[in-house]
């Protein structure tokens, strides 16, 4: 595959759940080598790459809040979570050659970097991946919503929301085979609609920014690389054409 990419910094958000894979619980290191091996080659492209990455695998605050687990406490426990895939995704690049730092919003010296944003930044221009854990270090925020915050602090080109279907459809394709994808949406029909692609605070993080999304299936091999150099694949979320 050859050609211009048509993003020069991407950030990509990874659910725990993907990396869990068919897993109930855990880290599936069969879908992290997927994983790597996609980035190492949009990183052998030229283009910055950083990650957030959820952990739902690990452990759901909000999940946990149900069954009685204070809230605030049981995001927090979901924030570590995310640090626990963030370094498994960092030893899966590195074992590649590919450089990576893993910078978390709540400070753990020993395991990561601080989230710094100048210090982000630079690693990016140093050619390193930076995987960004920790959510925003607040409770109460999804991951979603940390990716958003991020990849318009951090001047991305673009937002990629990496999920297990190929795009946004009308129904969940997998219950209703007439379900049919999307090819583009603006950020209001997808308020409209109520469509589950990125919690509403993220999604209007985007809108104000007119930080473009792009919904694709990860798990399909070559798929990463297809976005970055300009295929339409999936669904984009932006402002209308």
């Amino acid at each position: 595959m050859a050609g211009e990419p048509r993003y020069r910094r991407i950030l990509l958000k990874l659910s725990g759940e993907a990396l869990g894979g068919s897993r109930d619980y855990g880290i599936d290191f069969a879908v992290v080598r997927d994983v790597v091996r996609q980035i190492k080659r949009v990183h052998e492209l030229g283009v910055q790459v950083l990650l957030v990455i959820g952990g739902g695998n690990i452990f759901r605050g909000r999940d946990a809040a149900k069954g009685g687990l204070d809230r605030a406490t049981g995001d927090y426990m979901g924030m570590l979570g995310t640090v626990i895939n963030a370094l498994a995704l960092q030893d899966g690049l590195e074992k590649l050659g590919v450089a990576a730092r893993t910078m978390t919003a709540i400070q753990m010296n020993q395991v990561a970097e601080p989230y710094i944003r100048r210090r982000a930044v630079r690693h990016l221009e140093k050619g390193r991946v930076v995987i960004l854990a920790g959510g925003n270090g607040d409770p109460y925020f999804t991951t979603d919503t940390t990716a958003a915050l991020r990849a318009v602090e951090l001047e991305c080109d673009v937002l990629m929301k990496a999920t297990k279907v190929d795009g946004i459809y009308t129904a969940d394709p997998v219950r209703d085979p007439s379900a049919t994808k999307f090819r583009r949406l603006d950020y209001m029909e997808v308020l409209n609609r109520g469509i589950d692609v990125m919690d509403n605070t993220a999604l209007t993080l985007c809108m104000d920014n007119g930080m473009p999304i792009v919904v694709f299936d990860l798990l399909k091999e070559g798929n990463l690389e297809r976005v970055v150099l300009g295929d339409e694949i999936g669904t984009l979320v932006a402002t209308p054409a």
